[in-house]
């Protein structure tokens, strides 16, 4: 705020104070944006350890892991399918979580209480489990966009990544809420500093649509590193146009073979054998 001695003064210095505020307004915002970009394109730290194996999780969701309604722990599909033993070393019959030996649920009733239960003790991942339900009516619940909202919310400001993305969706696809492109790039943004790849990936392909390119190449790149072969995909097309260098392609396929050999293990892939909805690559 500038401070006139009297109206007169105000009179002949406003047209200066003017010009140099709304320089200071202008630095101001490109700093703002040159941090946020610098918090955006950091490498987000890899998703943590299997419980029982203690080898990375991989970022496919679908199959390659499980959440535990029993105890809140995400664990691979190698050690899911694996024989639980007893404290003599015999194998026990009853089917149990491998971690918390608690058997496991066998109604969707039994699956909703235990779920309950976690969304009281703030476990994210539940929670975003219970927002789920609500946006598509499982397990009795009638749809309702605006309650899954809400508790996708609580999620993604417990840290729940993939919960930020499915609030940029809605926004996105207008499902119970106004279609707001600006409000959907937030919360996919939001999800992608968190970690979540399928946001990165969206946000890749969003730059693309702008023609962006290098924005675009540099969201798929770190996607890449963490396992989205859909990036990957893209910077081979894309090399394959002549739209990135040899180097870049090379880069990309370099990353994501460093993170197949964190990931796979024979454990997991004799579960992707046995059954497609373990594949985890």
């Amino acid at each position: 705020m500038v401070k006139y001695c009297n109206a007169v003064c105000k009179k002949v210095h406003k047209k200066k104070h003017k010009k140099e505020c709304e320089e200071y307004i202008r630095l101001a915002a490109e700093r703002a944006a040159k941090l946020h970009d610098e918090k955006l394109f950091e490498q987000p730290p890899p998703k943590e350890d299997c419980p029982i194996c203690f080898e990375r999780l991989p970022t496919l969701i679908q199959g390659s892991s499980k959440y535990q309604t029993c105890c809140g722990k995400v664990i691979c599909s190698a050690c899911v399918l694996a024989p639980v033993y007893d404290n003599h070393g015999n194998k026990v019959a009853e089917e149990k979580c491998p971690f918390c030996r608690t058997l496991r649920p066998t109604s969707d009733e039994e699956i909703l209480k235990r779920i309950e239960k976690r969304v009281e003790v703030g476990d994210a991942q539940a929670i975003f489990g219970l927002g789920i339900h609500h946006r598509d009516g499982r397990f009795g619940f009638k749809q309702d966009y605006n309650k899954a909202l809400e508790l996708f919310h609580r999620a993604g400001e417990l840290g729940d990544a993939i919960a930020c993305t499915s609030i940029g969706a809605l926004y996105n696809d207008g499902q119970g809420v106004k279609v707001d492109k600006k409000k959907a790039i937030h919360y996919y943004e939001l999800a992608a500093m968190k970690g979540d790849d399928v946001s990165r990936f969206n946000l890749a392909v969003i730059e693309e649509r702008k023609g962006n390119w290098d924005r675009a190449l540099k969201h798929h790149m770190i996607a890449v590193r963490v396992g989205y072969s859909d990036s990957l995909d893209y910077i081979k097309k894309w090399y394959s146009y002549g739209l990135v260098t040899k180097d870049d392609y090379t880069k990309a396929l370099k990353a994501y073979q460093e993170y197949l050999a964190e990931i796979k293990s024979v454990q997991r892939d004799k579960a992707a054998a046995a059954d497609e909805r373990y594949r985890y690559y």
